[in-house]
């Protein structure tokens, strides 16, 4: 089984905060910083372990999400003399090359073209889990739920390479989507507000916001830590706001304040954090 980065991640919890980090995404925002497409050694559990104690995740929480990972086929377990090591699989690597682009992304709140995207799916009962890889993936791709069996999304999605860990997986013909556009006299505000939570989406910005302009966000940990706290942050955020239209959001929406902070404090930890990373492989 194939995993897409938002299977790897988990479904959002729509109670949770955008500062809830869990084990498993503080690991792939770690390897997604300093190990996809930069650091081809295994890294010794110990590593990874020192890497984010300093993050308050307890030693046996780490190698636990270790072992599901390996499960999943994001990483490898390899020995190395008396420790374990473990390093990307080629399908890790390209679930990670993928959060990356959206990490990395310059217009990450913008929609991706104009006009909707509207999807309906059915999956057999019993196929449970392979409807939440589904329903997981749509998320990440900017769906909701507009009403029963219909999701939608701004602007025009590609949904073969949103869906293409899944789509093998699925029975034929289980998923139909068709591309939208507003219609005179059946104005979109009221179907977003019926999709989309926008002071939920407000809410987590802000709370990103808070935290991160602080001066002393992470002052007591070291960069490599503070870095990845960040970019877990971040994929939280992203995961939260969906790209919708800047017509919709009202008045002072933070999309802007929040990549303008990321982009500044994640540029400022690169190169300590660079610097630690080194000194914990070497």
């Amino acid at each position: 089984m194939t995993l897409s980065v938002a299977s790897a991640l988990g479904e959002a919890d729509a109670e949770t905060s955008v500062l809830t980090r869990k084990p498993r995404q503080l690991l792939l925002a770690f390897f997604g910083e300093y190990v996809c497409d930069r650091y081809f050694e295994p890294l010794r559990a110990s590593v990874l372990i020192g890497a984010l104690e300093s993050a308050g995740v307890a030693a046996s929480a780490v190698r636990t999400n270790l072992d599901r990972m390996v499960h999943s086929g994001l990483l490898d377990r390899r020995r190395l003399g008396r420790e374990i090591g473990f390093e990307l699989t080629a399908h890790g690597s390209e679930v990670l090359r993928e959060a990356s682009g959206r990490v990395n992304g310059s217009t990450p709140f913008e929609p991706q073209g104009e006009g909707w995207t509207l999807v309906t799916f059915s999956v057999p009962e019993h196929m449970r889990t392979l409807r939440h890889r589904l329903r997981a993936a749509l998320t990440w791709s900017s769906f909701a739920l507009l009403r029963d069996g219909l999701w939608i999304a701004p602007g025009s999605v590609d949904l073969a390479t949103a869906l293409a860990a899944i789509i093998p997986d699925l029975p034929p013909g289980s998923v139909n989507a068709f591309a939208a556009s507003e219609l005179d006299g059946f104005p979109m505000a009221e179907a977003v507000l019926t999709a989309w939570d926008i002071e939920r989406i407000r809410d987590a910005h802000h709370e990103f916001i808070a935290h991160w302009e602080r001066a002393d966000a992470a002052s007591d940990l070291p960069p490599l830590t503070t870095r990845t706290l960040l970019v877990a942050d971040w994929l939280a955020l992203l995961r939260v706001d969906p790209r919708l239209p800047r017509q919709y959001m009202g008045e002072d929406w933070p999309a802007d304040h929040s990549y303008e902070l990321f982009t500044r404090r994640h540029r400022e930890f690169a190169f300590p954090a660079v610097r630690d990373f080194a000194a914990l492989v070497g």
